[in-house]
């Protein structure tokens, strides 16, 4: 397979690499009128609107949108219905992720100063959470664990979750692995119309403060258009991997990993780079032999010829520079010293260490989030996690001797700026 080659040592290498990173959006102005037009029709119709969209896209006719929530009967028998292997995975996959995400808690805290004042910071969970899962034949059990059990740590009261349900069919695996992350709550409904019942509620959907949960590219155009009406996870591009190898690496494991992002969809993106000729070669040619064998060849296929790079550096200092120009969602260190290679990385949405850490178990079960940054936000974003659930309070107590001090200070700068109200609300707790 033709795999774009670029070299750090080029000229044009950055421009060139700019040019390689970008993805076709021709078709957004007809998403974000689409998107649009349903959000609306949500807003002011609510659930004549949602049962009409519901039974548009997804072929489900339903005369009342009470039938459209799925009762914990049917959770049960989904859940009775799959595995004891997938129970297992579920499980202990849930019990890795809840297990990381603990860590990440932040707690309120306080302090009084010399003068009896209080000063600090009340931490409280959201109030209820919606959760967007892509439905009908997709089977996404991941990224309902990675999406609802930081809520769940959090402290969120109540967690919703949206799943289309085309032509009435459900996916056991995603509602056991709602009824195992303790979803409160699980609608049949999906596309932007879920989104906008989600963002301003319905006769039967409750309103939400936050919506959280991958989607197609109606589902991330509602979340931006309904951004401030409820707060949103991120608006996320195609995925990515980008691995850094050296000479050492089995290119067997690393084109099976660059083949793990490339399968998502023909815009995912997977990059290579190596300070070793030869290796991009071996690579190149176990891409050739095992992607026969792949059940989504023609996506991998097409997604290595039209977004796919290896990039040659000199040296692995040069490949982490190029690392964090990028800023990937997922970062391999395929190399001998990958903990010494670690120091010069400062952007990416999670970094796997080491040859033996593959992304796939990053995606499932390792216990970190699989919800990340992509398309080089990994510059000023993090992974979603327990703080994504949480809010933050000031708090301020001043004591009298505070109260006349600081309304001293406060008066001053307020008439600094004509603000002159203000000022004389500082002034009256100040003692004569």
């Amino acid at each position: 397979m033709q795999i774009k080659i670029l070299r750090f040592s080029d000229k044009d290498f950055e421009g060139n690499l700019k040019d390689c990173l970008e993805f076709d959006s021709s078709n957004n102005e007809q998403i974000m009128d689409v998107a649009k037009n349903i959000l609306l029709e949500i807003k002011e119709k609510g659930d004549k609107a949602l049962i009409g969209f519901t039974k548009q896209f997804d072929s489900l006719n339903i005369e009342n949108a009470l039938s459209l929530e799925i009762n914990p009967k049917d959770i049960n028998t989904a859940f009775n219905n799959i595995s004891q292997d997938q129970k297992k995975a579920l499980e202990e996959a849930a019990s890795r992720i809840f297990e990381y995400h603990k860590k990440q808690k932040n707690e309120s805290w306080s302090y009084e100063d010399a003068e009896g004042s209080l000063f600090g910071q009340k931490v409280t969970p959201l109030d209820r959470v919606g959760l967007y899962v892509p439905g009908g034949k997709a089977a996404y059990p991941s990224s309902v664990l990675m999406n609802a059990i930081p809520a769940k740590v959090a402290g969120v009261q109540e967690l919703i979750m949206v799943v289309p349900t085309p032509n009435g069919e459900r996916n056991d695996l995603v509602l056991a692995a709602a009824k195992v992350a303790q979803v409160d709550r699980i609608f049949s409904i999906g596309g932007a119309q879920a989104i906008g019942a989600l963002a301003y509620g319905t006769e039967t959907i409750p309103k939400v403060d936050k919506i959280v949960g991958p989607g197609n590219a109606y589902v991330a155009e509602a979340k931006r258009r309904v951004f401030g009406t409820v707060g949103i996870d991120m608006i996320a591009g195609p995925s990515e991997i980008l691995i850094i190898s050296d000479k050492n690496s089995n290119p067997d494991w690393i084109a099976m990993d660059l083949f793990s992002q490339a399968e998502h969809d023909e815009l995912a993106q997977s990059i290579l780079i190596s300070d070793d000729q030869e290796f991009l070669n071996k690579v190149n040619r176990s891409i050739d032999t095992l992607i026969q064998d792949m059940p989504r060849k023609e996506v991998i296929k097409k997604s290595l010829k039209n977004r796919g790079i290896f990039i040659l550096v000199e040296n692995l200092i040069d490949a982490a520079k190029v690392s964090n120009f990028i800023a990937p969602e997922h970062l391999e260190l395929a190399v001998d010293k990958p903990k010494k290679l670690l120091e010069d990385i400062k952007h990416a949405g999670a970094i796997f260490i080491g040859r033996e850490t593959c992304e796939a178990v990053g995606d499932y079960c390792a216990g970190p989030n699989h919800v990340l940054p992509t398309s080089g936000t990994a510059r000023f974003s993090s992974p979603l996690g327990v703080y994504d659930f949480q809010k933050k309070s000031s708090l301020i107590a001043l004591s009298e001797t505070s109260a006349s001090r600081l309304g001293k200070i406060a008066s001053t700068l307020a008439k600094g700026e004509g603000l002159y109200a203000h000022g004389l609300s500082a002034e009256y707790r100040i003692k004569k």
